[in-house]
């Protein structure tokens, strides 16, 4: 491998590559067949995934890559959004399982969801999936028709971008909600490829960019939005990042791209939407051939194996996001645990903000 030794102190560059082991325990100890079966035994007429910032991330992946294969309907639905507009949300007319995803379990907007179900909606089942055991989301779910899933502990990011925490909820939800994912197979297969890959992300980390473009289809579209959130926070900034879908880009958003830029196509396996895919690496290449283009997926630069579904492949997409943008944050000279040390402006978790008490 040749990533940069000196790196390796980095907790966030540990807990990143952690995630291959992770995966291959986390498939052997995760109960998700009594989870599935808690599920069918609970009343709700949707399913809701709730998160802020990242862990809403995961949400609008899952509904994205299980689009028109599950009943109920499935909705991604950000605690910043309930929170501030609860009662828009919560009310007698439907009935949602709540599944809240949370690293820390103890930002403000999860202490303000947790507040506004217990006012709004008491009866709402909830799946609290967190990587804390000391969070509000393990230990305020004490209820009859809620349940917890508390992550192993090698998940709990210390540093400030998530990396095992995102990856392993995402795939914990998966394995719960994705009834073609054997999850025992899944998850090995899923380490083996990361490992496989890790020197291939290493070598493209070597020249950093002034702006990256990431895009992708259907569930890797939020890929794409995760994987340049890691850009920017863990170059503080510095490295402005965007992300679209495959074919969005063309409208408009294309006009970021400049000489410096870099543009990661996450390609697909589903059949409609791989064509598009290579229509736009084709397109890319004529247009900007002095730019920086790499395609990852099935048959790109970057090989991965076409999965069932493209779902399965985020993990691998987000992974290849977190590896350069960790070696572009000690480039630039930053704390790549807490890439914002001395700002005051953002922290490992939001606690600054004033939640509101539920209007009556």
């Amino acid at each position: 491998m040749t990533a940069h030794t000196d790196i390796l102190p980095w907790a966030t560059w540990r807990e990143t590559l952690s995630q291959p082991d992770i995966w291959r325990q986390w498939a052997t100890e995760c109960p998700f067949q009594e989870l599935r079966n808690w599920i069918t035994k609970q009343r709700f007429d949707e399913i809701w995934f709730c998160g802020a910032g990242t862990s809403a991330f995961i949400g609008d992946i899952l509904v994205a890559g299980l689009e028109g294969r599950a009943t109920p309907p499935l909705r991604a639905v950000p605690t910043t959004d309930i929170v501030a507009r609860p009662r828009d949300y919560l009310s007698d007319r439907k009935t949602p399982l709540v599944v809240n995803f949370g690293r820390s379990g103890n930002s403000a907007e999860t202490l303000g969801i947790l507040d506004a179900l217990d006012k709004l909606a008491p009866n709402a089942p909830q799946l609290n999936i967190t990587c804390n055991p000391k969070g509000a989301l393990a230990l305020r779910g004490n209820h009859a028709n809620h349940r917890l899933v508390l992550l192993p502990q090698e998940t709990h990011d210390s540093g400030f971008a998530m990396t095992a925490s995102f990856s392993t909820m995402l795939l914990t939800a998966v394995g719960i909600f994705d009834d073609g994912a054997v999850l025992e197979e899944l998850l090995p297969s899923l380490a083996q490829e990361f490992d496989r890959l890790l020197p291939t992300f290493c070598d493209l980390a070597h020249a950093r960019p002034e702006r990256i473009v990431y895009v992708g289809s259907g569930p890797l579209a939020f890929a794409a939005r995760e994987a340049a959130l890691k850009t920017l926070e863990l170059s503080a900034g510095q490295i402005p990042a965007l992300w679209d879908s495959t074919l969005g880009f063309r409208h408009g958003p294309k006009s970021f791209v400049q000489p410096d830029t870099q543009i990661i196509v996450f390609l697909g396996s589903h059949p409609q939407a791989k064509l598009y895919d290579a229509d736009l690496v084709e397109e890319l290449r004529e247009q900007f051939p002095n730019n920086p283009i790499v395609s990852l997926g099935p048959s790109g630069d970057i090989d991965t194996p076409s999965y069932q579904r493209d779902l399965w492949t985020v993990p691998l997409a987000v992974g290849l996001a977190q590896v350069v943008s960790i070696h572009w944050s000690h480039q630039l000279g930053l704390n790549v645990d807490d890439p914002f040390a001395g700002q005051g402006t953002l922290s490992r978790v939001v606690s600054n903000v004033r939640i509101h008490e539920v209007a009556q």
